[in-house]
């Protein structure tokens, strides 16, 4: 089965014909479908759902989309180039359908800007299949504007303006910090998965109360805005960068129980129909402006972000609304990395490896695994860099409930981060934390507890998962352990290994150190230096309390 049910999307194609189904070939099923059921572009349901803008500031209020409307912007979120060190993308979502208007950033070193370039603006269309036989169709439009030859970790202004009139506020991002150990200073980044959001689209309407909004966890009280609350202490933590390991914005009901089908009030409910929503992105970039607009977010692809109704192997409408580096392997979005001081990040495409969901599994013919050797042995090869990052979402190292450890995962990643000596080693997938002890071989080198230091030349990798965005949160069943909850032994002796079959195998994981159930995120401060550099790794639940942390110390190679 390359499609359990519930993995991804729901984008309409009947159950049984989607399991046995590649990503392309979903893609295919649909193009055919539109061709035998062709719609109206009157009808169509156009822009965002939100489309009142208050004066002078980019933010949506919760209006109908209206054509007639000013040409607004918001959603605006901030990325890196491909030279992290000089190079922004800039990108938002508009109101409506622009037509003849023009869209601009304006930019410059200081607030009072002085230079202006018109946005690019991609209209992603969206058509699923409807319980009544029909068509729901959708367009979206986002802006995208790129600044290329900027100083290196200097903040640099921008607004966006529209012909309409509309201008937003002026806000400040800043680039990468060089990989120049003349100009290496502490930084900060952040880093969770899973996120979604704890809003309810406005169309199409008709909805029920509560539908795609993120559902609760076991112990969640009624009412619960668990990605809000992690979106807050990021802002609060206030990292120079932040990267999401997969599962975005979850527009699909299927990430915690129940079903928010688009069905007219008087149809029924049938299972397999009109689950995907895509104006739920719009209510996803409202919720991460807080941090996006100022902090480049660099994103990796999940399970739920590989969206049938798309083409590029279901990430046709990632591509629309977000700006990725696009220094990787032709052909993968997602798969991408960048320098920051003296890190590198990478971000990965673990749905390619995956065996629980194999949809997309070895979708680019082996070209991301020669990429990864290639980009990893050129870093650690680099005296300029100490630390590499990797992140990706489905885990190689892990032992949530339903998640746990994919063995397709490990096969394609774990040899080549012992071989190049990858620090950390970020996933998401599991709606939980988890940290491993430092692993090299399939076994733990050592125990590292709280509070301790990690020496990864000799020590090994140390897997995180750090799933606990937003979306409902996920349980153990060996129980949880850390700081203040210590179990006297956190060996795991039964832990699911999604096997080739599709299928959970079991082994014992003797590599999982701590174990948190509910939301929280990692704060990640890096202290360069001249004979060694250093960098915390520090766990934080959503009211803001520390629960682990770990030290990871290289020396310096000249």
């Amino acid at each position: 089965m390359l499609n359990p049910d519930g993995l991804a999307p729901d984008t309409g194609i009947p159950a049984a014909a989607a399991a046995r189904m590649t990503m392309d070939e979903q893609y295919d099923w649909h193009r055919s479908y539109l061709r035998r059921h062709p719609v109206s572009r009157r009808s169509f349901l156009r822009g965002s759902t939100a489309a009142g803008v208050a004066a002078g500031f980019s933010s949506f209020g919760a209006l109908a989309y209206a054509q007639d409307a000013p040409l607004a912007v918001a959603g605006r979120h901030v990325g890196f180039g491909p030279d992290a060190a000089s190079q922004l993308r800039f990108s938002a979502q508009l109101s409506r359908n622009p037509s003849r208007g023009k869209v601009y950033l304006e930019h410059g070193p200081t607030p009072a800007l002085g230079a202006s370039v018109e946005a690019e603006v991609r209209n992603l269309v969206t058509q699923l299949p409807r319980t009544d036989g029909g068509v729901l169709a959708a367009e979206q439009f986002y802006v995208h504007a790129p600044v290329d030859g900027l100083p290196g970790r200097i903040p640099h202004f921008y607004r966006w303006r529209t012909s309409d009139g509309f201008v937003s506020e002026v806000a400040a991002a800043a680039t990468a910090m060089p990989s120049s150990r003349a100009a290496l200073v502490p930084f900060r980044f952040t880093m969770m998965g899973d996120q979604g959001t704890d809003d309810m689209p406005s169309q199409p309407a008709g909805m029920k109360p509560g539908a795609y909004r993120n559902k609760y966890g076991k112990g969640d009280a009624p009412g619960s805005r668990n990605a809000d609350a992690i979106q807050r202490q990021i802002v609060a933590a206030n990292p120079d960068f932040h990267i999401l390991a997969g599962d975005i914005s979850y527009a699909d009901p299927s990430h915690g129980g129940g079903t928010d089908w688009f069905v007219p009030s008087a149809a029924p409910k049938t299972k397999g129909i009109d689950a995907y929503n895509p104006f739920v992105w719009d209510d996803y970039f409202h919720l991460i402006e807080s941090s996006a607009a100022r902090v480049p977010w660099m994103f990796a692809t999940g399970n739920h972000d590989m969206e049938a109704v798309y083409g590029t192997h279901g990430y046709g409408g990632l591509t629309k609304r977000l700006d990725m580096p696009g220094n990787g392997p032709a052909g993968c979005p997602s798969v991408y990395s960048f320098r920051y001081g003296n890190v590198a990040v990478l971000s990965l495409d673990a749905n390619e490896a995956c065996y629980q969901y194999q949809a997309n599994l070895g979708y680019s013919g082996g070209a991301q695994t020669s990429w990864l050797e290639r980009t990893l042995a050129s870093l650690r090869a680099d005296p300029a860099i100490d630390f590499i990052v990797c992140f990706f979402h489905e885990c190689a190292y892990a032992t949530g409930v339903g998640g746990a450890s994919d063995d397709g995962v490990r096969g394609a990643f774990a040899a080549l981060f012992d071989r190049y000596g990858v620090d950390l080693a970020l996933q998401g997938h599991n709606h939980c934390f988890e940290r491993t002890d430092p692993i090299r071989g399939g076994r733990a080198t050592r125990v590292a507890a709280d509070n301790s230091i990690v020496y990864p030349e000799t020590d090994g990798t140390v897997y995180y998962v750090v799933g606990g965005g937003g979306a409902a949160h996920g349980e153990f069943d060996f129980g949880e352990t850390y700081r203040g909850h210590e179990l006297p032994d956190t060996a795991v002796a039964k832990s699911g290994l999604w096997d080739r079959d599709g299928k959970q195998q079991f082994e014992a994981a003797q590599w999982s150190r701590v174990r948190f159930s509910r939301y929280s995120f990692i704060r990640v401060d890096v202290r360069p230096g001249v004979f060694s550099s250093e960098m915390d790794v520090t766990a934080v639940d959503a009211s803001g309390r520390e629960f682990d942390k770990v030290t990871f110390r290289r020396l310096v190679r000249r």
